[in-house]
């Protein structure tokens, strides 16, 4: 650490600090703690050495924050249509018979319903959680990592509708589709959205840093 902590984000972190102190009695508890994360975060970033990154450990301590309830209350049900829209557009390429209402799908003639696990509320908080682990192990520079979140996203969006497309199909059989294997495929695509976050996070970040610097 630092022999004296930086001015500026010293007093970005007393600010945030006292916000979070007053947003107790004005803003649901939730945001409170978000904001006296913000704090901490920007504490730690007074005092972390001039090479070290502080994002990646910013980006932890708010997901270890109870986000995921929230998330899928507001955050839920939107997801849960576009999984649903993007999954009957790919199962009408594979042509099959496949149309959405609301949250519901209509594949083959059978009702099957985008429930809330579906909607990659947790997948997302995963995904993430993984982004910033590997960043922080690999000492991964902040305006690296700030550059592939977006990616993240991404991964983590066609992951779901990747997963949804397969359970969807395969419930619409006649024959259905036992919960252990509706358990494996969702645990399989998991698996692989998290390794592709690695791999995408852990990635060579030289010659980005050098297209940054030229630029």
């Amino acid at each position: 650490m630092r022999a004296a902590p930086r001015p500026g984000w010293f007093a970005a972190s007393a600010v945030a600090t006292a916000a979070a102190t007053l947003a107790l009695w004005a803003l649901p508890p939730l945001a409170a703690a978000v904001l006296a994360v913000a704090a901490l975060s920007l504490a730690f970033a007074a005092w972390r050495p001039d090479d070290a990154p502080w994002l990646p450990f910013a980006g932890l301590a708010l997901l270890a924050l109870p986000l995921v309830a929230s998330l899928q209350f507001y955050a839920g049900y939107p997801l849960r249509l576009l999984t649903a829209q993007l999954s009957t557009w790919a199962l009408q390429l594979a042509g099959l018979e496949a149309a959405r209402s609301g949250a519901a799908m209509t594949v083959q003639g059978q009702l099957v319903i985008v429930d809330a696990p579906c909607s990659g509320v947790q997948l997302v908080w995963l995904g993430y959680f993984c982004a910033c682990a590997a960043a922080a192990w690999t000492g991964l520079r902040d305006a690296v990592l700030l550059r592939r979140l977006p990616v993240v996203g991404l991964l983590v969006l066609c992951g779901n509708v990747l997963r949804n497309t397969l359970l969807v199909a395969l419930e619409a059989r006649p024959q259905g589709l036992g919960e252990a294997a509706h358990q494996a495929i969702g645990l399989g695509v998991t698996a692989a959205v998290c390794a592709a976050v690695l791999v995408w996070t852990t990635r060579e970040q030289d010659k980005e840093l050098c297209h940054a610097d030229r630029h």
